[in-house]
């Protein structure tokens, strides 16, 4: 009978210390090893930022001067579709009202992608598309994919400064303004308005 109360002993104490053991241990919040590794990650984190390479697009040459001197007379006004439309609706001369609003001699720009736009169009602006083809326009071949117009414009002005941007496209005209350098053209008040364009330039 004794025999069986140690056995049954044994195997109790052996059960308690196998419990033990699978009780994870937690370290003390205070322990100075945390400490240690939350500094050693924090290093690590530091040395990765300033070994990271940052590529930052370079500014124009242009604006850190007064004004940009890329842009003068004559003006090479860039057009887009609803520019055109729009000054059929409040039947404005495009070429005339530009030179009226600039005051100096502009010249319409289109690019490929506004002539598709306004091929797709249909019948319906056929007097739009007469316009664009006017030999007074100045046509400027695209090389992209795709016949998305307002990509074409916001990509063609970030390169080169040397263009007035004329759109009525309220949301087109927030893209160009993130553009620095590039002046606007739009409709107000059934004539031509520039928005932004440099010291020295034509008042609206």
């Amino acid at each position: 009978m004794a025999k069986s109360k140690n056995g049954g002993s044994g195997g109790s104490k052996a059960r308690k210390t196998r419990a033990f053991g699978a009780v994870k241990r937690m370290i003390n919040p205070a322990d100075p090893r945390l400490k240690a590794n939350a500094e050693k990650a924090a290093k690590k984190i530091a040395d990765e930022k300033a070994a990271a390479v940052k590529h930052v697009p370079q500014p124009s040459t242009s604006l850190f001067l007064s004004h940009n001197p890329s842009l003068g007379p004559p003006y090479r006004v860039l057009v887009d579709t609803n520019f055109i439309n729009h000054s059929l609706q409040n039947k404005l001369e495009l070429v005339q009202g530009m030179m009226d609003c600039l005051f100096a001699k502009c010249i319409p720009t289109i690019t490929d992608c506004v002539m598709a736009e306004l091929e797709k169009l249909g019948p319906k602006y056929r007097m739009a598309l007469k316009i664009a083809r006017d030999p007074r326009f100045e046509r400027l071949p695209c090389s992209h994919q795709g016949n998305y117009a307002d990509d074409c414009l916001v990509q063609r002005v970030t390169v080169s400064k040397c263009y007035v941007v004329a759109t009525c496209d309220r949301d087109l005209r927030r893209r160009i303004r993130k553009v620095p350098g590039v002046p606007l053209m739009y409709i107000v008040s059934r004539r031509y308005q520039v928005e932004r364009l440099p010291d020295g330039g034509a008042a609206n």
